[in-house]
């Protein structure tokens, strides 16, 4: 299954964007909106080259043994020393990997604070976005750890590149060309208790954590027959907004998974991932991260 899914991604490749959609500088957003992005070509290299060194699980990892943990650093950047100016309290971080460990649990991973720092640097909370020169400075003074280490940076996401997302990520296949790039970027106010209205529950990280560790959006490739290179998410045309329950985008499989956390929906909606997403990450991490699971 696993390698029939790559071949049908070498075949036809998707590369999906989202859009910010926010409405003012306050975080009133009305759709979840993440940079994370790979051309066509890009991800047909990936997926042909992760065929092509695919990890197998070990055969002496037990199923009571197979569960890993992930070593998480946050980087808050903060334009001032206030909570609204992005200097988030430690309760919402120790909330927020909580909410990685519960979503994350059913897929046998946990994750573990490591250490937090705190950077007050208006321009990198205002400006900060992908491919920018300021994100590339920011990860340079700031990353710690290595491969199998996450990397979370909190910012304001108002203006430049970033200007209006929640979020955006490099994936496992990224490390090795660009070690110092590898982490997680997400809106300060978008941790548990934060002030972004229907994306404050910590679903974010959630997601791009997701991209971390190895799965694309769950429409990527629309109604094609490419899709995530996940079995068991059905095929969507776009991105749920909301929680638009029996949404049903593409005839083919069955109604879009607008509660799967690599979707679009509002955090109350997201509830899972599914067993082959599991198998993917799993496979990414051993793969790309040296991390056995």
């Amino acid at each position: 299954m696993f390698r029939s899914a790559a071949l049908a991604l070498l075949i036809s490749a998707s590369a999906v964007i989202g859009t910010p959609a926010f409405t003012n500088q306050t975080a009133k957003y009305t759709t979840r909106s993440c940079g994370t992005t790979i051309s066509d070509e890009k991800l047909a290299v990936n997926e042909a080259h992760f065929l092509a060194n695919y990890v197998p699980r070990p055969a002496s990892l037990t199923n009571a043994a197979a569960a890993a943990t992930v070593s998480v650093y946050f980087h808050v950047i903060s334009k001032d020393s206030t909570a609204a100016g992005g200097n988030i309290p430690d309760s919402q971080i120790a909330d927020q990997i909580s909410v990685l460990k519960d979503d994350y649990a059913s897929a046998g991973l946990s994750f573990v604070l490591a250490g937090t720092d705190r950077t007050v640097n208006s321009q990198w909370f205002n400006q900060v976005g992908p491919d920018s020169s300021l994100q590339t400075t920011m990860k340079r003074q700031l990353r710690k750890g290595g491969k199998a280490d996450l990397n979370v940076y909190t910012v304001g996401f108002t203006s430049g590149s970033g200007e209006g997302l929640l979020g955006y990520s490099t994936f496992p296949s990224d490390y090795s060309g660009n070690p110092t790039d590898d982490g997680c970027v997400i809106l300060f106010s978008s941790l548990p208790g934060g002030s972004t209205e229907g994306f404050n529950e910590g679903k974010t990280l959630t997601h791009e954590a997701g991209h971390w560790v190895g799965l694309y959006h769950t429409f990527q490739g629309g109604c094609s027959g490419s899709g995530d290179s996940v079995s068991d998410t059905p095929a969507e045309a776009s991105p749920a907004s909301g929680c638009p329950t029996g949404r049903d985008t593409c005839s083919s499989s069955g109604v879009d998974p607008i509660h799967n956390y690599m979707d679009y929906s509002e955090d109350s909606c997201m509830t899972e991932f599914t067993p082959g997403q599991a198998t993917r990450l799993a496979g990414q991490l051993r793969t790309y991260r040296g991390i056995s699971i």
